[in-house]
């Protein structure tokens, strides 16, 4: 009796720890999968291309941030933030590309939204709705802060990435000159991401 008890103590302490290890990040050189949990499985992968240089993420909604160098005459660097706010969180696809460009005030305050480029993707079978804005950025410093961002001559460019668990969103953002250096990696990093 007493091994059948010892045994059954063993198996769920067993169970338990093989339940508690699944939905683990894994990290493979610079491809990422991102945890996923619930009915729909599967992991969203991404891969940062060479040159960016990947930073610990400042907070849980961040998936991933990067900091992309400047460009030569140019002040800052470029910031790249992955955020998801967990399934059904963050707003609908709409709603974050106009805040994307509601961010970027233009010249004598003519309309951002006539300057932006927006387009819808598919890929990897995954919708992708991306915009590209230049202007001011004028962004909240921190989410419900008075103190807002005042760069003029930047460019920002977005993604809403659309998957089985919700949306993910980037946000890269940073002088002109530094964004369209990495234009091309840009659209390269979000030709990487699948889900599987």
């Amino acid at each position: 009796m007493t091994k059948f008890v010892a045994g059954l103590i063993s198996l769920f302490v067993f169970v338990s720890f093989g339940t508690a290890c699944t939905g683990t990040a894994t990290t493979v050189g610079s491809n990422t999968a991102v945890p996923q949990t619930g009915a729909s499985g599967g992991e969203l992968r991404f891969k940062a291309p060479a040159g960016w240089t990947t930073e610990k993420p400042s907070s849980s909604m961040r998936v991933a941030q990067y900091t992309l160098p400047r460009a030569e005459g140019d002040g800052e660097d470029g910031s790249l933030v992955l955020y998801f706010f967990g399934s059904g969180q963050g707003g609908s696809v709409s709603d974050n590309i106009d805040r994307w460009i509601g961010q970027m005030e233009q010249p004598g305050g003519a309309s951002a939204k006539d300057r932006a480029k927006s387009e819808t993707l598919t890929i990897n079978g995954l919708k992708v709705t991306t915009v590209d804005v230049s202007g001011t950025y004028i962004a909240q410093m921190a989410p419900g802060s008075e103190a807002r961002h005042n760069n003029p001559g930047y460019r920002l460019r977005a993604a809403v990435i659309e998957t089985p668990k919700g949306n993910y969103f980037a946000k890269l953002v940073g002088p002109e000159k530094t964004i369209a250096k990495w234009d091309a990696a840009f659209n390269e990093y979000l030709k990487s991401f699948e889900y599987k």
